[in-house]
């Protein structure tokens, strides 16, 4: 492995520390030095007005994928991310089980690009993920839906004790695989249909240091509820609790992310460690499917399917959607047709416009169009809704234990997918340091590096120091910045001179450059 000298940058090492000039020596795949002399090196790299920092460490990817994609990925390299956490919102690729493949093959379906279904268990698929490679440095977490709908399909009902130790054991295989902690998705079947005594039972038998991370039920005019039923499930559980995408989505939650922060502050002051991660948009995006009220989901992807076919089911849901008796998370609701942006429905004439131009355009009620699009799609549709306020998403990322998560669409779906799964890591640092001073150089790259690395235990990532793995990002400070749209939203960010994963160059003049260098990372052993 060559050795790389990156010489007279301003190393800010993600500690929070201010910035400092110096040189800086990878070898072996470490920091090997961070001087005013290192020793010669293979390549020396000029970087005089430049920014040397940890690379940067995503704390809410989907990007489980990434390794069976022919081409590397590069959405988060062009960003300067090293590492990334996936597996979230309940969502992963197992365990599949045969008996229920079929099932599970839809279910996982609804997120992910097709996938092979040449594994059954977590161990299985780690292994095979291995083996093509990793673009970026990954840290897996076991997702609540497989570990439902391996045992219980995807009904509406509790488990019983003997499917609930099933489920434990579920658990405790993905954790013995080199899972992280368990994730959940709470506005998504078959996860919505679990309660707290589920998930705190679940979540129980995770190690110490591992981390429940939370999609909560209702990001919406329950967000405090939920909040409190995350924080409930982490007291019960002994554990770490990661809250997703902290958000308060349609105007009628606007304002209640402080009031959600200072509970997540209290189950701090009670000795519960809780960290939440942001993106800085404005915009959210999830599964179109997410539109419909809950009982529509029950009994899978067939029943679902037939009920879009159902005049009877479809005007209950029409119903519903208008009544809003706020006992779900309604996003149109929340935001209105206008603001429900089609992201990937498989439909050229579809993706880009929001429900209610596509409503006015083939002259069908919104909600038709929706079920429509649903149906073509096979419910993989994704959307973006325009459902959050700019003063609460500042209030999010600029709390002290705010993390930065992409919660980008997996790659290779095609379609408009939401540009934050190539430029949130570089909008934080053009919007909210360069062009706003809301945040320094040194506290947003801590936000992005280190911090993440402290709440998930990724010992050795995350700064720069003697030692540390040699993940790294250079960038020019003047000219960072995003460039993805929601109209061309895989565009790559300007101003990301240099990418180094375990010591190895691996994003460089705008392109992924070198054999893949990520690494699967174990935080429990």
């Amino acid at each position: 492995m060559a050795t790389i000298l990156i010489r007279g940058a301003t190393v800010i090492d993600g500690t929070g520390a201010p910035g400092a000039a110096a040189d800086v020596l990878l070898a072996d795949g470490k920091i090997a030095a961070a001087a005013d002399r290192p020793r010669d090196a293979d390549r020396v790299v000029d970087a005089g007005g430049l920014v040397l920092a940890p690379g940067f460490i995503d704390a809410h990817s989907h990007a489980d994928n990434a390794p069976l994609l022919a081409e590397t990925d590069i959405g988060k390299l062009s960003q300067g991310v090293t590492t990334e956490v996936v597996g979230n919102c309940g969502f992963a690729p197992a365990p599949c089980p045969p008996g229920r493949r079929a099932e599970i093959e839809r279910l996982r379906g609804r997120l992910f690009p097709a996938l092979p279904s040449g594994w059954s268990t977590v161990d299985e698929l780690y292994r095979t993920l291995d083996t093509h490679g990793y673009p970026t440095n990954t840290v897996p977490l076991a997702g609540h839906h497989l570990i439902r709908a391996a045992v219980l399909g995807t009904a509406d009902r509790r488990p019983r004790e003997p499917e609930l130790a099933l489920m434990k054991a579920e658990l405790s295989a993905a954790l013995a695989a080199g899972a992280a902690g368990l994730s959940s998705g709470l506005i998504y079947p078959p996860g919505m249909y679990g309660d707290v005594d589920e998930l705190a039972a679940l979540a129980g038998e995770l190690p110490p240091g591992a981390v429940y991370a939370s999609h909560l039920r209702n990001e919406s005019g329950r967000l405090l509820e939920s909040v409190g039923e995350a924080i409930e499930v982490a007291r019960r559980a002994g554990c770490r609790l990661q809250v997703s995408h902290l958000k308060a989505a349609g105007q009628h939650a606007w304002g209640s992310v402080k009031p959600a922060l200072r509970l997540m502050d209290e189950a701090r002051a009670e000795g519960i460690t809780v960290h939440h991660d942001v993106y800085p948009y404005e915009a959210n995006s999830t599964l179109l499917s997410a539109c419909l009220p809950p009982w529509f989901h029950d009994g899978g992807h067939a029943a679902t399917m037939a009920r879009l076919r159902d005049p009877d089911a479809l005007r209950r849901a029409e119903r519903a959607i208008a009544e809003d008796d706020g006992t779900w998370e309604n996003w149109v609701a929340g935001s209105g047709w206008d603001r429900v942006l089609v992201a990937g429905a498989g439909d050229p004439g579809a993706d880009g416009r929001t429900l209610g131009e596509l409503a006015a355009s083939r002259r069908r009620p919104p909600f038709r169009v929706l079920a429509d699009l649903l149906l073509t799609s096979e419910l993989t549709a994704w959307m973006s809704v325009f459902a959050m306020s700019s003063d609460d998403v500042t209030a999010a990322l600029l709390h002290p234990r705010a993390l930065v998560g992409s919660d980008g669409a997996p790659p290779g779906g095609g379609g408009k997918p939401h540009p934050r799964g190539y430029g949130t890591f570089t909008r934080v640092l053009a919007r909210y340091v360069r062009d706003t001073g809301l945040l320094s150089w040194e506290e947003a790259i801590a936000k992005m590096t280190s911090r993440t690395a402290s709440a998930f235990g990724l010992a050795g990532r995350g700064v720069i120091a003697t030692g540390a793995a040699a993940d790294v990002v250079l960038f020019d400070p003047a000219a960072v910045a995003d460039r993805a749209t929601f109209t061309d939203p895989t565009r790559v960010s300007a101003g990301i001179e240099l990418v180094v994963v375990n010591g190895q160059v691996a994003f460089e003049a705008g392109k992924a450059v070198g054999p893949r260098a990520g690494h699967r990372l174990r935080p429990i052993e």
